[in-house]
């Protein structure tokens, strides 16, 4: 039987997630889809990783880089919003 060629499987998925997110950088699809784990892990696990970043990608809704930093602005007010909430009730 023939040992799989991760490396290609690998290179492939990249590929196939440039073109169905061109805009998104390979750092951007390697750092999210491995979340940090860089160093410790084997061609089978940075492939895994990658495609299941590849199908939550794909039930992910595309958001511009404004949406994403008002996202990211008000998840560090929550606090606020709870607040202004409380003094409504």
């Amino acid at each position: 039987m023939k040992k799989p060629n991760y490396y290609l499987q690998i290179t492939q998925t990249l590929n196939r997630l440039y073109k169905s997110h061109p805009s998104y950088s390979i750092g951007r699809h390697i750092s999210t889809a491995l979340d940090g784990e860089l160093w410790s892990i084997t061609d089978k696990e940075f492939l895994d990783s990658l495609l299941k970043y590849e199908v939550g990608l794909g039930m992910d809704i595309d958001h511009s880089d404004d949406e994403i930093e008002a996202i990211i602005k008000d998840g560090m007010n929550l606090n606020v919003i709870f607040l202004n909430e409380e003094e409504e009730d």
